[in-house]
């Protein structure tokens, strides 16, 4: 299994440390969300943030998720700033394909990501153009929303059909919420509030790893 912390549940006014919490506490990757304020209702992180991530935990992977209207005109200065695997939206506005492919060519993996009631053919038309595949559990724009279950068919489906590919949910997710997604499928977790506002970190990342070993088994 594979947990990334959501740098959007991070104190801002500490990003630094907050990034080295992260990679103190056992993460596997760090999970930074990019938003335009029009394929979502929200601002938040541009290429500075993954620069932040790279050099003060380096051996932490940037797990970066565009977002975005038009995410294949950011490629190059994501790729540039750091980011290890870069994701866009099945729905964004561009030719997914040839964006997929690009974020290949620059050296990171490529994910694709689904909005909760968007299908799992959405993504399954691109699979051999991806690394990973991301089912929200919300709708994207703003953390701490309530683990929405629609997705679960979506994920089972996309398990069957692709037993090999990396399956990762966001949103939503704690300790009551893993075990649902494990078993539908999901072997990698975004999360973002129940990981920041544990009293410690690196116990609460033991606690899912447990709780994914009893649910996925």
């Amino acid at each position: 299994m594979t947990i990334l912390p959501s740098l959007l549940a991070a104190d801002f006014g500490s990003l630094a440390s907050e990034i080295r919490r992260c990679a103190d506490s056992g993460a596997d990757e760090l999970h930074i969300d990019v938003m335009d304020a029009a394929f979502v209702p929200n601002l938040s992180f541009g290429p500075d943030a993954v620069r932040l991530a790279t050099r003060v935990a380096p051996d932490l992977p940037r797990n970066v998720h565009l977002m975005m209207v038009h995410p294949e005109r950011y490629l190059e200065t994501f790729a540039s700033a750091g980011a290890s695997t870069i994701q866009i939206h099945a729905e964004a506005s561009c030719d997914v394909s040839a964006a997929l492919r690009r974020i290949r060519q620059l050296g990171c993996g490529a994910g694709i990501v689904l909005n909760p009631l968007s299908s799992a053919h959405s993504a399954l038309r691109h699979a051999a153009e991806v690394d990973e595949i991301l089912c929200m559990t919300v709708f994207p724009g703003f953390g701490g929303q309530r683990f929405k279950t629609e997705p679960m068919p979506t994920l089972r489906d996309l398990r069957k059909a692709l037993p090999r590919m990396r399956l990762m949910v966001d949103g939503g997710i704690g300790r009551e919420t893993l075990p649902i997604a494990a078993e539908a499928g999901a072997d990698a977790f975004v999360a973002g509030t129940s990981l920041f506002r544990a009293p410690d970190m690196a116990s609460e990342i033991a606690e899912f790893r447990r709780l994914y070993s009893e649910s996925a088994g």
